[in-house]
């Protein structure tokens, strides 16, 4: 009651820091806060250890940073900058020093926003791995930042379920191997899980009439990041939709909250796809055709389509993503033991089904419309994101879970849901700690992973 007091005779100003640093220390904030520490810890061993270049792309993306920083312009993918060849022997004889990464540049036509982030730690540190590796580190903290506030925001009067779904985020060990290497997934992923945040807060808050400028700014932004976090073009598209079917607005409200999502990116994205379409043709603005292109010599689908069948194709590419989603490093040349994805098939399977079972539990609280909208969204986003990935594989044989970790928000939601339904025939005393041992044993494999498997084969 003091406490209380005491704050009522604090000027406005004061009294929201004093409420913002209270909701800080708040129980389940401790709990958000002490899973990024453990999550930068783990990563940041990942990062230390990792052997050079042995992140899948890493060097291609470290060229093009190289390429901003030391002669001061975006680089261009053109022939050449792609060898299969070259890049097998390399990945086999795990990158010795007297073969050169130089000629690996197939990444030069992504976005630039990531490597324009990179340039300053390339410059202040002299070109050193390690400072850029953390990069990557640092968008991670803004990814379960952002996911943990979009699933606090969907259900609010369950923080530890935001905690839940974070803490499964950020102990992925695929996932950590990804955020300990010079790339821009882990920008790209921050990006997308930021607008989900801001959506889901857009249709729930009816009462604000202001037009959705954040939301536009981080559209923009994401279409200066990576093609995998386009997917937020469309979601809020169907955000505004969802918001005017709810308000029936009149044509006024339409064109406010339309143009705020349209005008940040043409004002702000539509320089780089201008710069594309003089350098590849106007028809290639996003330098996609040209990169397909270069890498032809890449497994194509069709050619193990006419080898092994569909269901040989079809069962490679299942089991494969599902390995590499879970644990299957350096260039995907490291596989666990079968055991130990028997055990994760079992859980995957265990939070599956019990988020069906979450979805279809008729005597759980019914959900009102705001919450409806925003899981509508996150679910938008998931499918888009695996139908972006089945398109990709259409053309080249790329089975590798991390395409799919832009949908890890709506991905951990679902496991984070299905595990706490499951939960309910824990006895009380024992949900809790059950509950926790999620992160405890992810925390475990990923030390494990690395220690066991990683450093051992990567380093002899």
């Amino acid at each position: 009651m003091s406490r209380l007091c005491a704050i009522l005779y604090l000027p406005i100003p004061f009294r929201r820091v004093q409420y913002a640093i209270m909701d800080m220390f708040s129980p389940h904030k401790i709990w958000i806060w002490l899973v990024i520490v453990v999550y930068v810890l783990v990563a940041t061993l990942y990062a230390i250890y990792t052997p050079l270049w042995q992140v899948p792309d890493e060097p291609a993306h470290y060229n093009y940073v190289r390429a901003l920083a030391e002669e001061g312009r975006f680089p261009i993918i053109e022939p050449g900058d792609y060898d299969q060849a070259y890049l097998t022997r390399l990945t086999t004889e795990k990158f010795p020093p007297g073969l050169s990464i130089r000629p690996l540049e197939y990444e030069d036509h992504q976005p630039p926003l990531y490597y324009l982030l990179a340039t300053p730690a390339y410059r202040l540190f002299a070109g050193r791995v390690l400072p850029i590796r953390m990069l990557s580190v640092l968008f991670g903290i803004g990814l379960l930042i952002a996911a943990f506030q979009t699933v606090r925001t969907l259900f609010p009067q369950q923080p530890g379920l935001a905690v839940l779904t974070a803490s499964f985020i950020a102990f992925i060990p695929q996932h950590v191997a990804m955020s300990a290497g010079i790339n821009n997934d882990l920008l790209a992923e921050c990006i997308v899980a930021s607008t989900l945040w801001a959506l889901v807060r857009y249709v729930q808050r009816k009462d604000d009439p202001r037009p959705p400028w954040t939301v536009g700014l981080l559209v923009a932004i994401a279409l200066l990041t990576k093609t995998t976090a386009y997917v937020v073009v469309v979601v809020a598209a169907l955000a505004v939709v969802l918001r005017g079917w709810q308000e029936q607005p009149d044509g006024r409200w339409w064109r406010r909250h339309i143009l705020a999502i349209l005008v940040p990116p043409v004002l702000i994205a539509a320089p780089w796809f201008i710069r594309n379409g003089c350098v590849y043709g106007w028809n290639d603005p996003l330098g996609l055709a040209r990169h397909n292109a270069i890498v032809e010599n890449q497994p194509l689908s069709s050619e193990w389509l006419a080898r092994y069948g569909w269901a040989g194709l079809l069962g490679r590419a299942i089991q494969t993503t599902f390995q590499s989603f879970w644990g299957q490093f350096g260039w995907m040349a490291i596989v666990l033991p079968r055991p130990l994805y028997v055990l994760l098939l079992g859980f995957s399977a265990l939070a599956g089904g019990g988020f069906l079972g979450w979805a279809g539990d008729r005597r759980r609280p019914r959900l009102d419309w705001p919450t409806c909208a925003g899981l509508m969204l996150l679910a938008t986003s998931a499918t888009l994101t695996f139908l972006s990935f089945v398109w990709y594989n259409l053309t080249f044989v790329q089975h590798q879970g991390r395409y799919l970790f832009p949908a890890l928000v709506p991905i951990g939601l679902a496991v984070a849901l299905g595990l706490v339904w499951l939960s309910q025939w824990v006895p009380g005393r024992w949900r809790r700690w059950v509950l926790a041992g999620l992160p405890v044993g992810m925390v475990s494999l990923d030390i494990y992973c690395l220690f066991r498997f990683i450093l051992p084969y990567l380093t002899r």
